[in-house]
Protein backbone atom coordinates (compact mmCIF):
# COMPACT_ATOMS: atom_id res chain seq x y z
CA UNK A 1 0.00 0.00 0.00
CA UNK A 2 1.36 3.31 -0.97
CA UNK A 3 1.18 6.41 1.34
CA UNK A 4 -1.34 8.14 -0.16
CA UNK A 5 -3.87 5.09 0.65
CA UNK A 6 -2.12 5.04 4.24
CA UNK A 7 -3.11 8.66 4.40
CA UNK A 8 -7.30 8.29 3.50
CA UNK A 9 -7.41 5.96 6.62
CA UNK A 10 -9.99 7.36 8.81
CA UNK A 11 -10.98 7.50 12.68
CA UNK A 12 -14.01 5.51 11.65
CA UNK A 13 -11.92 2.98 10.19
CA UNK A 14 -10.85 2.13 13.57
CA UNK A 15 -13.81 0.23 15.33
CA UNK A 16 -14.46 -2.73 16.75
CA UNK A 17 -12.59 -5.99 17.96
CA UNK A 18 -8.75 -6.03 17.05
CA UNK A 19 -6.09 -8.00 18.20
CA UNK A 20 -3.09 -7.19 19.52
CA UNK A 21 -1.26 -10.32 17.66
CA UNK A 22 1.58 -12.81 19.19
CA UNK A 23 4.33 -13.35 17.72
CA UNK A 24 4.62 -17.36 17.47
CA UNK A 25 8.02 -18.65 18.47
CA UNK A 26 9.79 -22.20 18.81
CA UNK A 27 11.05 -23.59 22.07
CA UNK A 28 14.07 -21.29 21.37
CA UNK A 29 12.94 -18.54 21.31
CA UNK A 30 12.99 -18.31 17.42
CA UNK A 31 10.02 -16.94 15.21
CA UNK A 32 8.06 -19.56 13.54
CA UNK A 33 7.27 -18.00 10.28
CA UNK A 34 4.84 -20.20 9.10
CA UNK A 35 2.57 -20.07 12.16
CA UNK A 36 2.49 -16.57 12.33
CA UNK A 37 1.77 -16.04 8.20
CA UNK A 38 -1.02 -18.65 9.49
CA UNK A 39 -2.36 -16.60 12.26
CA UNK A 40 -2.52 -13.76 9.91
CA UNK A 41 -3.98 -15.50 7.68
CA UNK A 42 -6.85 -16.66 9.77
CA UNK A 43 -7.55 -13.15 11.20
CA UNK A 44 -8.38 -12.50 7.70
CA UNK A 45 -10.30 -15.03 7.09
CA UNK A 46 -12.99 -13.92 10.06
CA UNK A 47 -12.07 -10.09 9.32
CA UNK A 48 -10.17 -8.80 11.93
CA UNK A 49 -10.55 -5.17 11.46
CA UNK A 50 -6.84 -5.05 12.36
CA UNK A 51 -3.91 -6.50 13.31
CA UNK A 52 -1.63 -5.28 16.06
CA UNK A 53 2.33 -6.47 14.93
CA UNK A 54 5.15 -5.94 17.43
CA UNK A 55 2.82 -4.73 20.47
CA UNK A 56 3.34 -5.44 23.74
CA UNK A 57 1.52 -8.47 23.04
CA UNK A 58 3.76 -9.45 20.22
CA UNK A 59 6.76 -9.28 22.87
CA UNK A 60 8.07 -5.59 20.81
CA UNK A 61 10.61 -5.41 23.22
CA UNK A 62 12.68 -8.43 22.79
CA UNK A 63 12.28 -8.00 19.11
CA UNK A 64 15.25 -6.96 16.86
CA UNK A 65 14.48 -4.50 14.35
CA UNK A 66 15.35 -6.84 11.41
CA UNK A 67 12.44 -9.31 13.03
CA UNK A 68 10.41 -6.06 13.68
CA UNK A 69 10.65 -4.90 10.08
CA UNK A 70 9.69 -8.38 8.66
CA UNK A 71 6.75 -8.63 10.69
CA UNK A 72 4.92 -5.91 9.88
CA UNK A 73 5.98 -6.59 5.93
CA UNK A 74 4.48 -9.67 6.02
CA UNK A 75 1.63 -8.75 7.66
CA UNK A 76 0.87 -5.78 5.02
CA UNK A 77 1.45 -8.25 2.58
CA UNK A 78 -0.86 -10.65 3.55
CA UNK A 79 -3.49 -7.98 4.35
CA UNK A 80 -3.29 -5.87 1.30
CA UNK A 81 -6.28 -5.76 -0.45
CA UNK A 82 -8.49 -7.18 2.40
CA UNK A 83 -10.71 -5.89 5.19
CA UNK A 84 -7.79 -6.21 7.74
CA UNK A 85 -5.46 -3.25 8.57
CA UNK A 86 -1.94 -3.33 10.10
CA UNK A 87 -1.29 -1.17 12.70
CA UNK A 88 2.44 -1.40 13.27
CA UNK A 89 3.72 -1.12 17.04
CA UNK A 90 6.39 1.73 16.99
CA UNK A 91 6.95 2.99 19.99
CA UNK A 92 10.07 3.80 22.18
CA UNK A 93 11.43 6.25 24.96
CA UNK A 94 13.68 8.20 22.10
CA UNK A 95 11.10 10.47 19.93
CA UNK A 96 14.15 10.00 17.46
CA UNK A 97 14.15 6.63 17.81
CA UNK A 98 10.14 6.47 17.25
CA UNK A 99 10.25 8.66 14.18
CA UNK A 100 12.70 6.44 12.47
CA UNK A 101 10.36 3.35 13.45
CA UNK A 102 7.32 5.16 12.23
CA UNK A 103 9.48 6.03 8.98
CA UNK A 104 10.32 2.22 8.88
CA UNK A 105 6.56 1.01 9.68
CA UNK A 106 5.55 3.19 7.14
CA UNK A 107 7.93 1.71 4.09
CA UNK A 108 6.63 -1.73 5.17
CA UNK A 109 3.33 -0.67 4.49
CA UNK A 110 1.65 -0.26 7.86
CA UNK A 111 -1.34 1.73 7.76
CA UNK A 112 -1.04 3.20 11.48
CA UNK A 113 1.52 3.74 13.95
CA UNK A 114 0.49 2.69 17.41
CA UNK A 115 3.06 4.67 19.62
CA UNK A 116 3.10 4.04 23.83
CA UNK A 117 4.18 6.41 26.11
CA UNK A 118 7.65 6.64 27.14
CA UNK A 119 8.66 4.30 29.44
CA UNK A 120 11.13 4.13 32.64
CA UNK A 121 11.93 7.66 32.11
CA UNK A 122 9.06 10.25 34.48
CA UNK A 123 7.57 12.70 32.50
CA UNK A 124 5.21 16.02 32.80
CA UNK A 125 2.38 15.87 31.35
CA UNK A 126 4.29 19.04 29.12
CA UNK A 127 6.59 16.67 28.03
CA UNK A 128 4.32 13.95 26.65
CA UNK A 129 2.51 16.59 24.82
CA UNK A 130 5.56 17.64 23.23
CA UNK A 131 6.90 14.34 22.90
CA UNK A 132 3.69 13.36 21.14
CA UNK A 133 3.28 16.05 18.60
CA UNK A 134 6.61 16.05 17.52
CA UNK A 135 6.39 12.28 16.54
CA UNK A 136 3.13 13.05 14.88
CA UNK A 137 4.70 16.13 13.05
CA UNK A 138 7.57 13.81 11.48
CA UNK A 139 4.89 10.77 10.86
CA UNK A 140 3.97 9.55 7.30
CA UNK A 141 1.30 7.57 9.04
CA UNK A 142 -1.39 8.91 10.95
CA UNK A 143 -0.66 7.93 15.12
CA UNK A 144 -2.38 6.14 17.72
CA UNK A 145 -1.54 7.12 20.76
CA UNK A 146 -1.40 4.18 23.82
CA UNK A 147 -1.63 4.41 27.00
CA UNK A 148 -0.84 1.61 29.75
CA UNK A 149 0.22 3.47 33.06
CA UNK A 150 0.63 0.49 34.52
CA UNK A 151 3.60 -0.79 32.52
CA UNK A 152 5.16 2.49 31.22
CA UNK A 153 4.85 4.43 34.58
CA UNK A 154 3.73 7.35 32.63
CA UNK A 155 0.05 8.61 32.40
CA UNK A 156 -1.47 10.39 29.50
CA UNK A 157 -3.96 12.52 31.65
CA UNK A 158 -6.81 13.08 29.51
CA UNK A 159 -6.64 16.84 29.20
CA UNK A 160 -3.50 15.56 27.40
CA UNK A 161 -5.05 13.23 25.52
CA UNK A 162 -7.60 15.75 24.43
CA UNK A 163 -5.20 18.21 23.46
CA UNK A 164 -3.27 15.43 21.38
CA UNK A 165 -6.45 14.77 19.49
CA UNK A 166 -6.30 18.35 17.76
CA UNK A 167 -3.21 17.21 15.88
CA UNK A 168 -4.48 15.89 12.52
CA UNK A 169 -1.73 12.94 12.47
CA UNK A 170 -3.21 11.90 15.91
CA UNK A 171 -6.76 10.03 15.02
CA UNK A 172 -7.03 7.64 17.88
CA UNK A 173 -5.82 6.15 21.38
CA UNK A 174 -5.88 3.05 22.62
CA UNK A 175 -6.44 3.78 26.50
CA UNK A 176 -5.43 0.35 28.52
CA UNK A 177 -6.60 2.44 31.92
CA UNK A 178 -10.13 0.93 33.32
CA UNK A 179 -11.27 4.10 33.73
CA UNK A 180 -14.73 5.00 32.73
CA UNK A 181 -14.70 8.26 33.63
CA UNK A 182 -12.08 9.01 31.24
CA UNK A 183 -13.15 6.79 28.32
CA UNK A 184 -16.72 9.05 28.71
CA UNK A 185 -14.50 12.10 28.56
CA UNK A 186 -11.99 10.83 25.76
CA UNK A 187 -15.25 9.58 23.44
CA UNK A 188 -16.65 13.05 23.84
CA UNK A 189 -13.78 14.13 21.09
CA UNK A 190 -14.89 14.70 17.49
CA UNK A 191 -13.07 12.88 15.01
CA UNK A 192 -11.28 10.85 17.37
CA UNK A 193 -11.23 7.02 17.62
CA UNK A 194 -10.94 5.90 21.46
CA UNK A 195 -10.25 1.99 21.65
CA UNK A 196 -10.52 0.39 25.00
CA UNK A 197 -6.59 -1.65 25.67
CA UNK A 198 -8.39 -3.92 28.49
CA UNK A 199 -10.42 -6.88 27.88
CA UNK A 200 -12.16 -6.77 31.33
CA UNK A 201 -13.99 -3.60 30.46
CA UNK A 202 -14.11 -3.21 26.91
CA UNK A 203 -17.92 -3.82 27.05
CA UNK A 204 -19.09 -1.01 29.53
CA UNK A 205 -16.05 1.25 27.74
CA UNK A 206 -18.27 0.57 23.93
CA UNK A 207 -20.95 1.42 26.04
CA UNK A 208 -19.62 4.64 27.15
CA UNK A 209 -18.74 5.38 23.43
CA UNK A 210 -15.18 3.60 22.68
CA UNK A 211 -15.23 2.52 19.51
CA UNK A 212 -13.79 -1.16 19.75
CA UNK A 213 -10.72 -3.10 21.78
CA UNK A 214 -7.50 -3.69 20.79
CA UNK A 215 -7.63 -7.28 22.86
CA UNK A 216 -5.50 -9.85 23.92
CA UNK A 217 -8.21 -12.40 24.19
CA UNK A 218 -8.84 -11.92 20.35
CA UNK A 219 -5.83 -14.61 19.65
CA UNK A 220 -8.43 -17.05 20.90
CA UNK A 221 -12.13 -15.85 20.91
CA UNK A 222 -11.86 -13.14 17.86
CA UNK A 223 -15.38 -14.24 16.54
CA UNK A 224 -16.63 -13.98 20.53
CA UNK A 225 -15.46 -10.52 20.56
CA UNK A 226 -16.66 -9.46 17.18
CA UNK A 227 -20.12 -10.68 18.31
CA UNK A 228 -19.81 -8.35 21.48
CA UNK A 229 -18.96 -5.57 19.23
CA UNK A 230 -21.55 -5.88 17.01
CA UNK A 231 -24.29 -6.32 19.34
CA UNK A 232 -23.07 -3.11 20.79
CA UNK A 233 -23.41 -1.53 17.29
CA UNK A 234 -26.58 -2.93 16.95
CA UNK A 235 -27.80 -1.46 20.36
CA UNK A 236 -28.36 -4.76 21.94
CA UNK A 237 -26.63 -4.14 25.07
CA UNK A 238 -28.41 -6.81 26.79
CA UNK A 239 -26.97 -9.81 24.15
CA UNK A 240 -23.45 -8.07 24.40
CA UNK A 241 -23.27 -7.99 28.54
CA UNK A 242 -24.28 -11.84 28.59
CA UNK A 243 -21.53 -12.54 25.93
CA UNK A 244 -19.06 -10.68 27.51
CA UNK A 245 -19.59 -12.32 31.27
CA UNK A 246 -19.14 -15.93 29.29
CA UNK A 247 -15.99 -14.27 28.52
CA UNK A 248 -14.88 -12.98 32.16
CA UNK A 249 -12.95 -16.26 33.11
CA UNK A 250 -10.84 -16.02 29.95
CA UNK A 251 -10.13 -12.34 30.47
CA UNK A 252 -8.82 -13.23 34.29
CA UNK A 253 -7.05 -16.33 33.24
CA UNK A 254 -5.11 -13.91 30.86
CA UNK A 255 -4.36 -11.37 33.37
CA UNK A 256 -3.38 -14.08 35.93
CA UNK A 257 0.61 -13.38 34.69
CA UNK A 258 2.36 -10.67 33.00
CA UNK A 259 1.18 -10.70 29.38
CA UNK A 260 1.82 -12.58 26.43
CA UNK A 261 2.67 -15.54 28.84
CA UNK A 262 -0.76 -16.97 29.60
CA UNK A 263 -2.02 -16.28 26.17
CA UNK A 264 0.75 -18.19 24.42
CA UNK A 265 0.38 -20.38 27.68
CA UNK A 266 -3.55 -20.72 26.18
CA UNK A 267 -2.73 -21.29 22.39
CA UNK A 268 0.12 -23.76 22.97
CA UNK A 269 -2.47 -25.80 24.88
CA UNK A 270 -5.44 -25.01 21.91
CA UNK A 271 -2.62 -26.61 19.22
CA UNK A 272 -2.46 -22.99 18.07
CA UNK A 273 1.01 -22.24 18.02
CA UNK A 274 4.13 -23.70 19.48
CA UNK A 275 5.60 -23.23 22.59
CA UNK A 276 8.16 -20.66 22.77
CA UNK A 277 8.97 -17.11 24.07
CA UNK A 278 11.62 -14.58 24.44
CA UNK A 279 13.41 -14.48 28.08
CA UNK A 280 13.40 -13.17 30.63
CA UNK A 281 9.28 -13.90 29.60
CA UNK A 282 8.18 -17.03 30.57
CA UNK A 283 4.90 -19.05 29.50
CA UNK A 284 2.29 -19.67 32.33
CA UNK A 285 1.39 -22.82 33.88
CA UNK A 286 -2.03 -24.15 33.17
CA UNK A 287 -3.64 -26.61 35.53
CA UNK A 288 -6.62 -28.74 33.50
CA UNK A 289 -9.37 -26.98 35.21
CA UNK A 290 -8.34 -24.10 33.87
CA UNK A 291 -8.08 -25.34 30.44
CA UNK A 292 -11.20 -27.51 30.37
CA UNK A 293 -13.21 -24.45 30.90
CA UNK A 294 -12.02 -22.47 27.62
CA UNK A 295 -10.13 -24.85 25.28
CA UNK A 296 -12.96 -26.34 23.38
CA UNK A 297 -14.57 -22.92 22.27
CA UNK A 298 -10.92 -21.78 21.67
CA UNK A 299 -10.35 -24.74 19.17
CA UNK A 300 -13.94 -24.82 17.51
CA UNK A 301 -12.98 -21.04 16.73
CA UNK A 302 -9.70 -21.90 15.11
CA UNK A 303 -10.37 -25.39 13.86
CA UNK A 304 -13.51 -24.11 11.60
CA UNK A 305 -12.10 -21.90 9.47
Amino acid sequence: MDQKQQSALKTTDLSGAMVALVTPMNSEGDINWDQYQHLIDWHISLKTPAVIIAGTTGESALLTTEETERLWSIATQRCANTDTLVIAGTGAISPRQVMTNNQQAAACGAHVALVVTPYYLRLTQQALLDHFTAIADNSPIPVLLYNVPSRTGNDLETKTTQQLAKHDNIIGIKEAKADMGRISQLAKIDSFAVLSGDDGSFCDAMQLGAAGVISVAANVRPKALQQICHAITLGDVSHANELDQSLQGLYDLLSQEPNPGPIKAVMNAAKMLSSGIRRPLQLMSLNQTQLKQHIGAIKQEFTNQ
